[in-house]
Formats: structure tokens, sequence, C-alpha cells
């Protein structure tokens, strides 16, 4: 038999070693280019590189000219074994006008992401003059859609039309999936409309397109006109309409589709039930998401991550931790969208314990992306862990906008202010803050009552658009009355064209703070007026409101209509409020009764408000009852030791303060030092109390001393009781002298401009005596003196105080 004869058998049969084996063995012989071509196919089919490397090594030590059927056989064979690299060294030395080959290397480039270089080949074609075909389009219509190129479409769709392969299916298709993907619309329902013969595909295009281009309303319209033109639906069809029905809550239609599926025994396809269980899961039906979870034989990754991002959207938070550790259990290996969704289950329960975990596993099995960076941060942040969300931070190599929102907000929010200040000012050197980073910034702006800084931020604000977003509005809001500027929030909150329930409770709150509870009202009632009802924490700012101005009826108004009026039962915090309301106003054994009648079991705060209320009305022995009380519920709290020992010195009992001292010393707890600090020019001078160490230590001590005088001469007289240590007169008077509030305002009078306002902020309660000198400050210099200390707003005016003896 011909040795040509014999290799074309073995080739026939699949016997690739034999015929190469036969090849190899010839001496150079005149074998014909069909022989050649036969085993190279053979190699191609069986993905067999080394064989197809020796066959071309034979061909070319034989001296023959690779060209023609032979060189388009080569470039296959390599291409196909996954050399694309030598596929296409040969494709650009052999002269071709083979559509198929050109074809071929378009595809593979698309596979691999190339969609550049295919287009590139796709434009290099058209120059040879070598015409395109159905498949051609098809590819790089896909490929003009991953770029997002929508020109470049209108471009290939007109070139379509010219060769007359625009009414192909394939070709239309394509060109309607690419429409979709670059944003055209409208020329996609114009090409569909044109489309005489629509198949299923056709039709799956128009769906998912308008699906994916956020028209899922649009999307189902399509659906509709399908049913009614009876083509009959396939799995991508209802993987789109499920997709649509999720975005929209549609779950009547779901459930629908859910039974069409099951009948069409679609329920066997994985990619069905998955999107079947983010429809359930996104329409709030949890009880039919875990069904179809439990039913399904094979359950991948993404079905696990559905159900899992299913209960983190629920707020089911230990749920989502409970199923990771299950699927764990089972080895399935997690990507980055369930760790993405699992930190962020973390995050939301404070799980800092599990959300490390996760973080050694990224470290150990996968590497950090940019998202999974950002949600480690925003995990360690909510968890409290600054440090760590800022190691990661650090050492994200490109940062983008969220990673810098995340570590601003964490920081606002875990009351480290300046180091988000600081990391505003960092990011304007190296990214473009956006109205998110507004909304993170400001409460640090807030906390630090830096309303300079507000203030320029606000113009930023102003500057960019950003003032139309209402969480920027409100962080405005919120900052304004935090620095202790009513008039500027208030002419801001005027200036809000539509109020949601966050901006008229900011606005409450705040008048509440700087003591204005009538005010409060108005606002509460107009709110109302509005058709905005109130929720807990409206009520908790109305509540707290009437607590700092003494309005005890209108209190009790509130209190009773949140469960007769809204069917709102009052939580903790409102019956704190309503302790406090009472103990301020001096109803100590009323508050008393009430706390032992309350239907759940008071915390630490609720007894705490009664130990306030007994040393404003000097009730020894009640606070001793009210302290103990506190002290079983957080013995590590410092604060309510100080304060019962703040009553025990004002009362004059200095044993009882020994004791109590002695007590805190074998705790091992150590109070806070009183401290406050004032801004000017953008600086921020922070006082100490006693603390001599300011470089104009001595101008403020001259100043104060002066004041002193001149308020013995109009006959005010220091109050030693607050004094709070046992000592002469002269040391008391000399201790009070010192306190951090003083030394912050006389510093505002002495370099701040005549007539600007002095505001100050304290991170303890301001004491009696600095209350009234603050008073006697106001009115002697000429002064709005603006006083936050850690509880409310003092505002000083003409020897007058807004809180009117509520503080």
């Amino acid at each position: 038999m011909d040795v040509n004869a014999k290799i074309y058998e073995f080739c026939k049969v699949g016997n690739l070693k034999s015929a190469v084996d036969l090849l190899i063995s010839l001496e150079k012989s005149e074998l014909e280019l069909e022989t050649y071509c036969s085993i190279l196919q053979l190699c191609a089919k069986r993905k067999s590189l080394q064989d197809g490397k020796r066959v071309h090594s034979i061909i070319t030590s034989n001296g023959i000219v690779i060209e023609g059927i032979l060189g388009a056989k080569l470039v296959f064979m390599y291409v196909n074994c996954g050399d694309l690299r030598e596929g296409r060294r040969i494709f650009d030395q052999i002269l071709n006008d083979k559509v198929f080959l050109w074809n071929l290397m378009m595809y593979e480039y698309a596979k691999i992401g190339k969609h550049r270089e295919s287009i590139h080949l796709f434009k290099k074609m058209q120059n040879l003059g070598i015409e395109g075909n159905s498949h051609t389009f098809s590819c790089i219509m896909k490929c003009f859609a991953a770029l997002g190129q929508a020109g470049d479409c209108e471009m290939a769709h007109g070139y379509v039309y010219k060769l007359g392969v625009g009414s192909h299916n394939v070709v239309a298709n394509s060109l309607i999936a690419a429409y979709f993907k670059c944003g055209g619309v409208e020329s996609a329902h114009k090409l569909f409309d044109e489309l005489g013969d629509r198949d299923v595909i056709s039709w799956n295009s128009m769906i998912s397109g308008y699906v994916q281009n956020g028209s899922s309303e649009n999307g189902l319209e399509v659906f509709i006109q399908m049913l009614i033109s009876r083509v009959k639906a396939d799995l991508a069809t209802l993987v789109s309409v499920l997709v649509a029905c999720a975005n929209i809550g549609k779950l009547s239609l779901g459930r629908a589709l859910h039974g069409y599926g099951v009948k069409s025994c679609f329920d066997r396809e994985i990619m069905f039930s998955n999107t079947l269980l983010d429809m359930y899961s996104k329409c709030g039906d949890f009880d039919d998401a875990i069904q179809v979870f439990k039913k399904m034989g094979q359950k991948t990754v993404v079905s696990w991550t559905s159900m899992i991002a299913a209960y983190v959207r629920g707020g089911l938070y230990d749920d989502a931790i409970r199923l990771y550790n299950e699927m764990e259990r089972e080895h399935v290996k997690p990507d980055s969208y369930t760790l993405t969704s699992i930190l962020h289950a973390c995050a939301c329960s404070s799980s800092l314990e599990k959300g490390t975990e996760v973080h050694n596993y990224i470290r150990k099995n996968m590497g950090l992306n940019l998202s999974l960076s950002n949600a480690l941060m925003d995990m360690y942040a909510k968890c409290g862990s600054m440090e760590e969300a800022h190691l990661v931070f650090s050492e994200i190599p490109i940062k983008d906008v969220i990673s810098w929102n995340t570590i601003i907000g964490g920081y606002s929010k875990n009351s480290l202010p300046n180091e988000a200040l600081r990391l505003f000012a960092e990011m304007q050197t190296e990214s473009t803050p956006d109205s998110i980073t507004m909304a993170c910034v400001l409460p640090a702006c807030g906390s630090l009552a830096a309303l300079d800084r507000g203030r320029e931020i606000h113009g930023h604000i102003l500057r960019n658009g950003y003032s139309s977003d209402p969480h920027v509005s409100n962080a405005l809001l919120d900052m304004y009355v935090k620095c202790g500027s009513l008039v500027l929030a208030q002419l801001l909150f005027d200036k809000i064209p539509k109020k949601d329930l966050i901006s008229w409770t900011v606005m409450i709150a705040g008048y509440g703070m700087h003591g204005f509870g009538n005010e409060a009202i108005a606002t509460f009632k107009e709110m109302k007026s509005s058709g905005i009802e109130p929720d807990e924490i409206s009520f908790t700012s109305i509540l707290y409101a009437c607590s700092h101005s003494g309005l005890v009826n209108e209190g009790w108004k509130f209190f009773n209509s949140m469960k007769k009026e809204f069917n709102i039962e009052p939580k903790l915090e409102h019956y704190a409020c309503m302790v406090d309301l009472l103990a301020r106003t001096g109803k100590l054994s009323e508050a008393y009764k009430f706390i032992e009648k309350m239907p759940i079991k008071p915390d630490a705060s609720t007894w705490g408000a009664l130990l306030c209320g007994c040393r404003i009305h000097h009730d020894v022995d009640l606070a001793e009852k009210a302290a103990e009380r506190v002290f079983e519920l957080e013995p590590e709290n410092t604060g309510y030791y100080v304060l019962l020992a703040n009553i025990y010195a004002e009362a004059e009992k200095w044993e009882k303060v020994k004791k109590l001292r002695e007590r805190i010393g074998k705790k091992g707890l150590k109070k806070s030092p009183g401290s406050s600090w004032i801004e000017v020019k953008g600086k921020f001078n922070i006082f100490v109390a006693g603390d001599a160490s300011h470089p104009q230590a001595k101008r403020i001590d001259s100043l104060l001393k002066k004041l002193r005088i001149k308020m013995k001469d109009e006959g005010y007289s220091p109050n030693m009781k607050y004094a709070l240590i046992n000592a002469s007169d002269m040391e008391k008077e000399v201790a009070l002298c010192g306190h951090s509030e003083k030394l912050a305002i006389a510093f505002g009078i002495l370099n701040l401009p005549p007539g600007r306002t002095i505001r100050v902020t304290k991170n303890l309660r301001v004491c009696g005596d600095c209350h009234e000198m603050a008073k006697f400050m106001s009115k002697t210099t000429k002064r709005e003196i603006v006083l936050r200390d850690s509880n409310r707003f003092h505002h000083f005016k003409e020897g007058i105080c807004s809180c009117r003896g509520f503080w």
C-alpha cells in the first residue's frame, strides 16, 4: 500500500501515534500535501501540540513551502492546541483569503479578552478586501460591546448592511447585544423592530439588554410580547426574566416562572436554581429561598453565595455567618463575592473574630483585590479596630474613592475626627472626593466642633454640586448643629426642598441639644403636618429636648403618644429620657418609682440619669441607691464613680469621697482628664485643667483673675463646692480658675476679633462655677459664648444661658 494511503488510513481511524511514527520513519520523500494536512488535522482534534510540532518540524526540514491549505492547517493546529502565539506567527507569514481562518484568530483573541487585537485583525481583513461573513460580525460585535464602543457598533452595522448579511439572525442578534452593552438602547430597539424573522435569541437579547441597562420593566414588557408571539422561552429567557423580577420585586411573576421552569425541567439546571434563589431573596421571601436552596442537588459557590447574600440583605447576619461556616465544612471554596458578603455580615454584627478569620483565609489562599480590601476595611472599622483598618488601607497599591471614603468614615464613626480630617486632606492630593466623602468627613467636623473646617467643606460641596444629595445635606445640617451654629443649621434646613425623616430629626435633636425645647416641639409638629411620621429616633430626640428644657407635661404627652398614636413600643432610651426629664426637674421620687415600674429592665444609663438628677438637686441618699445599681450594671465605667464622688464632695462628705476614691483605685480605674478646645484661624488650641504650659498661659491667667475680681465686686462669689477638693477657700478658688473651659474661653476673648462668637467644646460636663463665670464673661465682654459639653450646648449671651438651669 502507498505510504500516503497508509498514513491517511491511520488518520481516518484516529491512530495518531502510528501515523506520526510512520512519518518520522520515512526518509525525505515526496509525501502529498493532503497527507500532512490529515495528520495536522488529527493533531488539532486530539490537541496534541507535541505531535503537531514534530510534524511541523518534518515539513520544514523537507523544505516544503508553508502556504495555502497547509499553512491554514498549521495555524488551525497551533491555535486549537493552545499555542496562539505560534499560530499567529504562521498566520502573519502566509497570504490567505480564507475567512474561516481570520474568524478563528479573531475568536481566539476575543476568548482571552484581547478584544482590541480582534478588532485590529478585522480592520486588516477589510484593508485586504476580504469580505467577512455572519460569524465574523458576530465576533466583532462582541468585541465592540466588551470595549463599550458604540460608535464602532454603528460603523460595523452599516458595513454589515453593505455586505447584505444584516438580515442574518446571528449578526442581528450580536448587533442588538452590542448596542445594549454600549448603552445604545434606542438603536437596539430599532434594529429589533426591523428584524423580520426573530428567533428566541433575538427576544433574549432584548430582554437581557433591558435588564442589564436598569430597565427591568421594559424587559418584562418584551417578555410578554414574546409570549404573545408564541415564541417558546428557553433557559436564558427565564434567567433574564427572573433577574428582572428580582430587581423590581415582582414576586408573583417570579413564582409563576418557577412553576413554568419546573414543568420544563429547568429546575435541574444550576443556573436556573441560583437565579431563582436570588429572586426569592431579593423579593423578601426567605422561606421559598431556603426551600430552593435545600432542594438543589448540586450547590455551587454561586448557590452558597446567593444564600449568604440573601441573609445579609435581610439583616440576618448571624445566619449568614452560620451558613458560611457550613459552606466551609462542605469544602466549597469561596470566591471574592462570597468573602465580600461574609465580611459585610461580620461588619454589621460586630463579629471581629470571624472577620479576622476570613482575613487570614484571604491572605493564605487568594490574596487581596480592591473590593476585598475595601470590604475588610469596612469590617474592621465597624468593629472598632481602626489600626487594622488602616493597615489594610496602607497596603492597597491603587486606592479608589471607596477606599478613601471607607477609611475616612471609619475614623469619623470611631470618634477619631483628627485622623479623618487628616486623611481627607491627603485624599485631595491623590484622588477626587465625591458626595459620599463629604457625608463621611462632615461628622468629624461636628465631633470636633470645627466650624471653620466644616464651612470650608460646605464651600467644596457647593462648588461641586453635591448639595442636592440628601445624605450630604443631612450631614451638613448635623455638622452645623454640632458646631453650635443653630442659625446656619436653620438656614440650611429651610433651603432643603424635600426634607426626609433624618432632616427633621436632626433639626429636632439640634434644638434639644441647644436647650430650645419649644422650638423642637414646633418642628416635631411641623414634621407630622408635612406627612412624615416619627420613628423611634425622632421620639428619642423630642424627649431629650423636653428633658433639657424642663418641659415635663409635654414630655409625658409625647411618651404616651408613642404607643397610642404611632404604635411604637418605647425602648430603654425612651424610658431613660423620661427618667432624665423627671430627675432634672426635681421630681426625684417620681423618677425612682417610674424606674421600678418599667416593663423592661433598666440599664445603667437609666439609673445614671437618676444619679445626675441627684447631683443637681443634692439628694445624697437617693444618689447612693442609684449609684449601687449603676455599679452593678457597669462596674468598669469610671464616670459614674466620679459622679458620685462629686455628689459627696459638693455635700462636703470628704470621708465618703476618700473611700470612693480608694474603691476606684483598687479597681484600677482612671478618670478622663477634663479638656476643652477652641478653633482659632483653623488651628485647634487644647486646654487641660490646671495646665500652665500653653504659650499664652500668663495672659490667660491674668485675664481670669481680673474677671474674678470684677465678679466679686459685682456681688458674685465663687461656688467653692465645685472645686471638689478638701482644701482652703483660697486653694479651691485657684483650682476653679484652672478649669479647662475657663482657660479656653479666656483664650478666645484674647485672640478672636471683637464681636466674634467664642465656640468652646469640652469632653466632660461643664461645672457649676464655670457655668456662672461664662454667663458673667458674656455680659462683661459683650460676647456670645457657645459652650458644648459632653451633654448639651450652652449659649451664653448678656449674662443669660439658653439652658435656663436645666443642665
